[in-house]
């Protein structure tokens, strides 16, 4: 059985910078798909970036985060990172990161990456809080 655990969350001023990290046990993540995903009370978990790991090595940014948050691989292939620049106090949720466990949406349709209940293995989450 897998386990996740999220760090690296904190409270920043906007326009600032976090990396949040993702610890895998069981799998490495070059044989399996992730995905971050962001939360706040009362409403739905929303998709942030998703990677496929193997297959076509696909990566897909909500388009809220374009251009300011990315995946980054780690020389610890047990860990993978979410970098967030230039961060707005919309960006403030409960961050998780999730994985398929080793494999089972490495053929899927692309779509389905960006579905929660699509995921195996989910993390307790880290809280990002951005200021203005």
């Amino acid at each position: 059985q897998e386990q996740l655990v999220e760090s690296g969350g904190d409270s920043v001023q906007a326009g600032g910078s976090l990396k949040l990290s993702c610890a895998s046990s069981g799998y490495s993540y070059t044989y399996s798909c992730m995905g971050w995903f962001r939360q706040l009370p009362g409403k739905e978990r929303e998709m942030v970036a998703t990677r496929r790991f193997s297959g076509d090595h696909s990566t897909s940014y909500a388009d809220s985060v374009k251009g300011r948050f990315t995946i980054l691989e780690d020389n610890n292939k047990n860990i993978v990172h979410l970098q967030m620049n230039s961060l707005k106090p919309e960006d403030t949720a409960m961050y998780y990161c999730a994985s398929d466990g080793g494999g089972k949406l490495v053929d899927a349709p692309r779509w389905w990456l960006f579905d929660p209940g699509k995921y195996n293995y989910w993390g307790q989450g880290t809280q990002v809080t951005v200021s203005s």
